[in-house]
């Protein structure tokens, strides 16, 4: 007799006021598989696995659970069920150490020495056992990013997950990283575990999952597909409804030799805690090249771009911008320059979610003449200008004066562009452009650096994505600890050699030359 479905939803409707997410969803998966759920941003994925991990309850429709009907009203009714999910923003104590964050909410942790050292020795083996290693008394703040993934997902298997969600889980991660945790989902396949995993990464899901569903527009199209019996290629025109081109690595067209648009020598930088995030960083990027900057985040990335765009301070060292020696930091004289930036959060420092497309295309450029005139601002002509920004972006919206945290991840990053881009910079700074996007917005922003770099603009791409740096940089620089420990021209790049300086291998090595 056939096994039921650890997960079956049956016409799942779930409505945000006028907005219907998720209309009338099917979606199961199997004990002991990894089952891939794909979509564009805004298809209604996360809402789904929202629902699935109590984040969220819907308006209509049904939730078996290993073939009995569930009622799943909460975070803590679905941990009661055996599901487990690991955001990608990881939900951890930085203070305690990794044991006390997986057994935070237990009522036993003050009973003394010896449960503390029980619990210890029992995570230290569950941890084994999956391929999780980590130093389970090390405070969380002094753990990798890596280490921090493996215990929240130790963290759900302690609680009794046998179905887990991961959002994401190779988006922060070292392609070394990423390899432990294939390896990982496979042990847990093997003892019966069901992993369902959502990622934009279509290489991944073809490496990794059994199946594949994937949603568009709130809606299944595809349940259930074997994963052995498609493409990429066919993914991607399934989740987008459109061709879309797979790039493959290839050399990029030559860039004009152009002259130094960027020199940074030997700048310190400490953050407000007295931490030294940059030491000693030194590097240059030209006109009309793509430099790319890999690290696992924490290295001194933030902190780079930060300084570059006047937000941060720098105590030694010299920075030099077309031709002009910086003596301060100063966010309007970084504009002002022709550095245009789009950070790694866009809603939290890129757009004001509250206003509309008109008032946020305008941060950057309300002073110039032609859009204000006295300090009064030139409203008819500014509206005009917008529509025109977000028809050539081929931004969605309800209107341009529809706030922008109604629209998906995808349109709000295109908004972002369409200003950074409308200055018509001398370099373009971004951070992360791509993470949470799926592969029609995907590509659609490297098209965009790439037409910045046919200009004769230069790019500094900051990203954790390997394969995206690979993708696009005439040189690549990989930090670590706040330093550059290793540089690779395109046509040399090694995928195995870039990992192991994104994971400080070459450190002591590199820090003598």
């Amino acid at each position: 007799m056939a096994r039921s479905p650890a997960v079956e939803m049956k016409q799942i409707v779930k409505r945000f006021g006028d907005v219907t997410a998720n209309d009338h969803v099917d979606f199961s998966a199997r004990p002991g598989e990894v089952h891939a759920l794909l979509g564009e941003n805004g298809a209604g994925k996360s809402t789904v696995m929202s629902l699935l991990s109590g984040v969220y309850r819907a308006n209509e429709g049904e939730i078996y659970i290993h073939g009995r009907k569930a009622a799943i009203r909460s975070p803590k009714d679905a941990a009661a069920l055996g599901i487990g999910m690991v955001f990608q923003n990881f939900r951890l104590v930085q203070t305690l150490t990794a044991t006390e964050n997986i057994v935070l909410g237990e009522g036993g942790f003050w009973r003394g020495k010896r449960w503390r050292l029980r619990k210890r020795e029992e995570i230290a083996a569950l941890s084994e056992r999956f391929g999780l290693t980590f130093p389970v008394d090390r405070p969380i703040w002094q753990l990798s990013v890596g280490e921090q993934q493996r215990v929240e997902i130790v963290k759900t298997l302690y609680r009794g997950a046998d179905i887990v969600i991961l959002d994401e889980p190779t988006s922060v991660l070292t392609p070394g990283e990423a390899e432990l945790l294939f390896s990982t989902l496979l042990r847990m396949k093997q003892e019966g575990k069901t992993v369902i995993l959502t990622t934009h990464k279509l290489n991944e899901v073809m490496a990794v999952s059994d199946r594949i569903s994937v949603m568009r527009k709130g809606r299944m199209i595809a349940a259930g597909i074997i994963a052995s019996l498609t493409s990429e290629r066919a993914l991607a025109q399934l989740m987008v409804g459109r061709e879309v081109t797979i790039r493959r690595r290839e050399r990029p067209q030559a860039a004009d030799a152009g002259k130094t648009l960027l020199a940074v020598d030997r700048i310190d930088v400490e953050t407000e805690q007295g931490r030294n995030a940059l030491r000693q960083l030194s590097f240059c990027v030209r006109e009309g090249e793509i430099v790319g900057v890999a690290g696992v985040a924490g290295n001194g990335q933030k902190e780079l771009a930060e300084v570059l765009n006047g937000l941060l301070p720098w105590k030694r060292g010299t920075i030099t911008f077309d031709g002009r020696t910086w003596r301060s930091p100063s966010v309007r004289g970084a504009i002002e320059a022709g550095i245009a930036h789009v950070p790694e959060n866009r809603m939290k420092s890129g757009l004001a979610g509250s206003l509309g497309a008109v008032d946020n295309l305008l941060f950057k450029s309300y002073r110039k003449p032609e859009r204000s005139v006295l300090g009064f601002l030139r409203s008819k002509r500014n509206r005009a200008w917008a529509r025109s920004l977000v028809e050539d972006f081929e931004i969605v919206t309800p209107g341009v004066d529809a706030p922008v945290r109604q629209l998906s991840g995808g349109n709000q990053q295109k908004l972002l562009f369409a200003r950074e881009m409308a200055q018509e910079p001398k370099l373009m700074v971004a951070v992360h452009p791509t993470q949470g996007l799926d592969v029609g917005a995907t590509e659609g922003v490297h098209k965009l650096l790439m037409e910045l770099r046919s200009r004769g603009s230069g790019v500094l791409l900051i990203s954790e994505d390997l394969d995206e740096v690979m993708l696009l940089s005439d040189r690549i620089l990989v930090m670590y600890n706040g330093r550059i420990i290793g540089e690779s021209a395109f046509d040399e790049a090694d995928r195995e050699r870039i990992g192991m300086w994104m994971a400080g291998v070459n450190e002591t090595k590199e820090a003598t030359v």
